[in-house]
Formats: C-alpha cells, sequence, structure tokens
C-alpha cells in the first residue's frame, strides 16, 4: 500500500508554483501530500518543502493552549478577524486529537470558525495528531513552512488543550499564549506550572458580565504567580490580560503585547537565536522518526519482535534482554 501513487496528483512544480501564488486549494492538495505516509508522498513532500523554504520564514508563530472550556475556537477566530482587518494573512494550524483506537478525528475547526474561514485572507487546516507524542501533528513544521511561502505572515497553532503537547507547540512557535478563566475558585492549580513556565502571555477569557470582577481578581492572581518563576532566556516578563473574544473586547490589546514582545526578542537577538535553535532540534526530530520507520519497516525486524514478543510473554526473556537483543540485530545489517 505504501508503494502505491495516487492518480490525482499534481507535478511538483505545479505545487510550488500554486504555493507561492497564494492558491488556498493548491496548498491544501500540497499540505496533503505532506501528511501522507505514503512512500512516493514522501519523496515529493520533501522536494516541495526544499523548494518552498527561501519563501518561508517570514512570520511570526504563535501557540495557543487553553484549560478546556476556555473558548479557544471563539478567541482564535475573533483573533484571526482582527487580523485580517489589520491588513495580516492569518493561517490556523489546528491540531486535533486522534483516537488511537480507531485513529479518527474529529477535525471540526472550521464548522467552529465559520466567519473566518470564508475569508480569502484566512487559512484553516485541521490536523489529526496521529501517533505523535503530545498529540502534535507530525507534519505541523512542514505545513508551517508552506503557509508562510503562500503569504500568511501570521501563523496560529492551536493545541488539543493543557496536555503533553503544548511542549512540542512550544518548540515550533516564537510567542506562546495561554488562555484562563476565571471564577473556578482553584485557578492556579488547574494548570501545570511547566505550561505557565512556557507562557509569554496568559489571556483571561470571558472576561465579561459577571466575570469581570471575577477577572481582575484572576488577573491579580496570575501576575503573582508569574513572578515566583525565573526570567525567561528571551528576557521577557509575561504578561496577563483580560479579553472576551465573543464580545470582541481585549483583542487588539492581545496583538498589542505580541508586537511589543516581538520588538524585544528582535532587539536581543533572541528571535533568531531560537528559530535556529528549533531548525536544529526539527532536524533531529527528523532523524529520529527516519530512524523509527527504517527499523519498525524492516521485514526481518518485525519477525523478530513477534517471536520476542512470545518469549516475554513467558518470561523466557526480561523485556531489557528482548530490546538489547533486537537493537543487536539491527545493528548487524548496516
Amino acid at each position: 500500500m505504501k508503494n502505491y501513487k495516487p492518480k490525482n496528483r499534481l507535478s511538483k512544480q505545479a505545487y510550488i508554483d500554486g504555493i507561492l501564488r497564494g492558491d488556498r486549494v493548491i496548498l491544501s492538495r500540497a499540505i496533503t501530500v505532506i501528511e501522507s505516509n505514503l512512500d512516493s508522498d514522501k519523496v515529493l513532500a520533501k522536494e516541495i518543502v526544499q523548494q518552498i523554504l527561501p519563501n518561508s520564514g517570514n512570520s511570526i508563530r504563535i501557540g495557543i493552549t487553553g484549560v478546556p472550556g476556555v473558548g479557544k475556537s471563539t478567541f482564535i477566530e475573533a483573533f484571526g478577524l482582527y487580523l485580517v482587518k489589520e491588513g495580516h494573512k492569518v493561517a490556523i494550524l489546528s491540531i486535533d486529537p486522534s483516537s488511537q483506537r480507531s485513529k479518527g478525528s474529529i477535525l471540526g475547526d472550521k464548522t467552529r470558525m465559520e466567519e473566518l474561514a470564508n475569508l480569502q485572507e484566512a487559512y484553516i487546516r485541521p490536523s489529526a495528531s496521529g501517533d505523535t507524542l503530545g498529540g502534535v501533528a507530525n507534519k505541523t513544521g512542514e505545513t508551517m513552512l508552506l503557509c508562510e511561502a503562500a503569504g500568511y505572515d501570521v501563523i496560529l497553532i492551536e493545541t488539543v488543550g493543557v496536555g503533553q503537547s503544548e511542549t512540542a507547540v512550544h518548540g515550533m512557535t516564537d510567542f506562546f499564549l495561554l488562555l484562563m478563566l476565571a471564577g473556578a475558585g482553584d485557578e492556579l492549580q488547574g494548570i501545570k506550572k511547566g505550561i505557565m513556565e512556557m507562557a509569554d502571555m496568559l489571556v483571561i477569557n470571558k472576561a465579561d458580565g459577571d466575570n469581570i470582577t471575577k477577572s481582575k481578581i484572576a488577573k491579580r492572581q496570575y501576575q503573582n504567580a508569574l513572578h515566583i518563576f525565573p526570567l525567561a532566556e528571551s528576557g521577557w516578563s509575561p504578561v496577563v490580560r483580560t479579553a472576551s473574544a465573543i464580545k470582541n473586547i481585549g483583542i487588539s490589546k492581545v496583538w498589542e503585547e505580541i508586537l511589543k514582545y516581538k520588538a524585544h526578542v528582535d532587539a536581543n537577538g533572541y528571535f533568531i537565536k531560537n528559530r535556529n535553535h528549533q531548525q536544529i532540534k526539527w532536524m533531529y526530530n527528523n532523524i529520529n522518526e527516519e530512524l523509527k520507520q527504517l527499523f519498525y519497516n524492516s521485514k526481518d525486524i518485525k519477525n523478530e519482535l513477534s517471536r520476542l514478543e512470545k518469549d516475554v510473554i513467558a518470561a523466557e526473556i526480561s523485556p531489557v534482554k528482548a530490546a538489547q537483543q533486537i537493537i543487536e540485530q539491527f545493528k548487524k545489517s548496516f
């Protein structure tokens, strides 16, 4: 199946030309190639990414996460609409949770952001997270490059929620925004310390109506909590703001803070330093992925693993010894 070549694929140049002229249909078809596990598509994908690389990188990449029920989709749509009105082209890469049993995915963000999805200046691409650690789609990085080459100067990467995926998204973005709620009574305990430490900005959403007073209290609590953490390598002190996506209140202030951050990290050199670090890390991630595929796709390894599984279950060999044995066999094949 992996050697199957789809008939509806375009030429490499057709994909590249379409992406560079901002054709959203061609962009979507190219991303489908990027996400494919077919061997022929993997070759094509690498060629497309390599060719568009000089036209990528000219955006600000923003990771967005938040606690369940915080209104991420509503916030992202309001934020995206504001950015479009300000003259930006916005791409939203939304990582949907995949079922580990059925491998299915909801992929419903286009219906949740209907107004934004209808704008030519916006592009929404939901991606199934699949088996990638933390729920981040394995090809999100390549998709981001394609969107940049297509002219999108603000990339928003939405995570599935507060969990492991935030570390991966933080590792591929320039700015990390954490959405929170007020009024739960235990706001500071409802989120992991590690995620708080990664945040460049906290936005307390749904700060309207009866929630206004609670949101102001929560803002002070978060500001005090953030002072406990050591200053980030960027030299930026995280800020806390309140907003109401549904009432369109405070959205412009969020963008103002992001622009302040960008000016700050441009001035001290951290922006380029961080991007360079991410590129190197990305290279090693791809090496790890290629090695994993090489290992598990080997027919000899598959047969030996099947035998070893039975021996481990029968307690005839320890899991550690079995792992060592299969690795030694793999090394001999080179």
